[in-house]
């Protein structure tokens, strides 16, 4: 299945549907009557009508969460080839989405982290023009805005911020006009918030939305022994894979060795952050889930011995599939 992916084709995507049906499918058979929908935030809460958000079928959630990783890992494949960003265009980036999206039970049903990731993607897009570009300050200030309407959604997404100010200093010299235009970006869509909070008498409410920031960092104790082993073959294909960049980082675009060090400053921020929302459990990591992808689809399709890369690939599949049935 690999060899089929590594070829740029439109096509694929037919492919993406039917893992989507094979990874999901189980799962909808015997998913609970009702699941309710994983979302803390009182603005996203807003949104939707509280017998919807609590009554939503299993079987509807999965589907809807299916819809949303077939949309992020199109966007996403194609941010990855109209950069290069991997040395040659593919359809890896996208399966591999699709894969790692699945790899725990809770990762399937539509969440609050899942959401996030659109901004996640749509970020990654600005980040990749910061290298690009002279003038940096628009784009800055779009990326402080995103970081805060990320937060709405789900507010670990607020330090989404860390994550522009550590592309700043990774992709641009340093200019503390960039730097400003990104806080003032953030502070922007809170100060639209404040003025809602206001006009309907819950002012004082308003600073209640940051009162998670200051929660007592926890180790988070989210993993099963079932969770372990379905890790197994993800940490394999990580090793594999951060050993073939560090074969290829300097025969890489500069462009290429400052975006994987993005990524990897993304996994590291968005772990930290479980403390924030500590009840969502594994769902949370599935803001982790888009440099894994990618760091797996480099191993992918740098790799050489097919027997070995083919094989991996479908252990990673079958233990996802067999470990989601052992949930039910």
């Amino acid at each position: 299945m690999i060899d089929i992916f590594r070829r740029y084709n439109p096509l694929n995507i037919l492919w993406l549907v039917v893992l989507l049906f094979i990874m999901r499918g189980g799962y909808m058979l015997f998913a609970p009557a009702s699941v309710p929908l994983q979302l803390a935030e009182p603005f996203a809460l807003s949104l939707l009508p509280i017998h919807f958000i609590n009554n939503i079928s299993g079987a509807f959630s999965v589907f809807l969460a299916a819809l949303v990783v077939l949309a992020q890992a199109v966007a996403l494949n194609y941010l990855i080839n109209v950069h290069n960003l991997l040395g040659r265009p593919s359809f890896l980036p996208g399966l591999l989405y699709v894969v790692m999206s699945g790899l725990f039970t809770p990762f399937l049903v539509l969440s609050a982290p899942l959401l996030c990731n659109f901004f996640i993607i749509w970020m990654l897009f600005k980040f990749l023009d910061l290298y690009k570009t002279e003038e940096s300050k628009s784009l800055a200030f779009d990326l402080g805005m995103l970081a805060a309407a990320g937060s709405l959604v789900y507010f670990p997404c607020t330090y989404l911020m860390v994550i522009v100010w550590a592309a700043l200093v990774i992709f641009r010299p340093f200019d503390w006009r960039e730097w400003a235009a990104s806080l003032i970006g953030y502070i922007t869509i809170y100060f639209f918030v404040g003025v809602a909070y206001y006009l309907t008498d819950r002012l004082p409410g308003f600073t209640h939305i940051w009162f998670p920031l200051g929660a007592k960092f926890n180790m988070p104790e989210v993993l099963d022994k079932y969770d372990f082993l379905a890790l197994i073959p993800v940490m394999a294909i990580l090793i594999l894979g951060t050993f073939k960049l560090q074969e290829n980082f300097f025969k890489s675009y500069v462009l290429i060795r400052k975006a994987f060090q993005l990524l990897f400053f993304i996994v590291l921020v968005g772990a930290a952050s479980y403390y924030v929302r500590p009840e969502f459990g594994l769902s949370h990591f599935l803001i982790t889930v888009v440099p894994v992808a990618l760091f797996s689809a480099y191993y992918f399709l740098y790799a050489g011995m097919r027997w070995m890369y083919e094989s991996l690939f479908f252990l990673l599949l079958a233990s996802i599939i067999y470990f989601q049935f052992n949930t039910f």
